[in-house]
């Protein structure tokens, strides 16, 4: 029996497409990075970060650190799926049903869609995975940050992604922003 923690890999990937509207990934990255720094326990997690995702990227990233926590910040296209790139850094849809193939089968527990009008997707990955989030309208950069950085400080503490998803709500009671998140849990069969 081993005396070894488990290790927790996130996997964190940011799409911002030409011909969108600018989002501050940069300032999310910086303070997710941050928060694993500075955790008591950051032996405990693996951070990896990617930019300019495209949907072959988010596949192979997903394939490469076999991640437990998925992690998606940009745009959303409402029911049709999350924007990603193109080659040519424009936009491009990854269906909802890509998404399912993408989570259901390589071991992720948990992916956080950190996008506007990302519920939708939300409710379909979580027939696959044991928890999914998403934003049910639409937020400012402010408010996707603070519930970032909330949630993985919980995290990071060793709590559990309930717990976690709580805390970080609560930091957005004062921008009145605190149920705009939504967790979806799968149902066990």
């Amino acid at each position: 029996m081993s005396n070894n923690p488990a290790i927790t890999t996130i996997l964190i990937l940011f799409a911002n497409p030409a011909s969108t509207p600018r989002l501050r990934l940069d300032e999310e990255a910086r303070k997710i990075d941050e928060v694993f720094r500075r955790s008591n326990n950051r032996e405990r997690f693996i951070l990896e970060i990617k930019y300019a995702v495209r949907a072959r990227d988010l596949f192979q990233a997903i394939l490469d650190y076999q991640p437990q926590i998925v992690h998606v910040s940009g745009h959303c296209a409402g029911e049709d799926g999350i924007l990603l790139e193109d080659d040519w850094g424009q936009p491009t849809v990854l269906n909802t049903d890509a998404l399912i193939e993408a989570f259901s089968t390589n071991g992720v527990e948990c992916v956080v869609l950190n996008a506007c009008f990302s519920q939708a997707q939300a409710n379909a990955i979580s027939q696959c995975v044991n928890y999914a989030i998403g934003i049910n309208r639409e937020i400012g950069d402010k408010v996707a940050i603070d519930f970032a950085t909330g949630f993985y400080e919980v995290f990071a503490d060793l709590q559990d992604v309930e717990s976690a998803f709580e805390l970080a709500c609560s930091r957005l009671i004062n921008d009145g922003e605190h149920l705009t998140p939504v967790l979806k849990k799968r149902m066990l069969q």
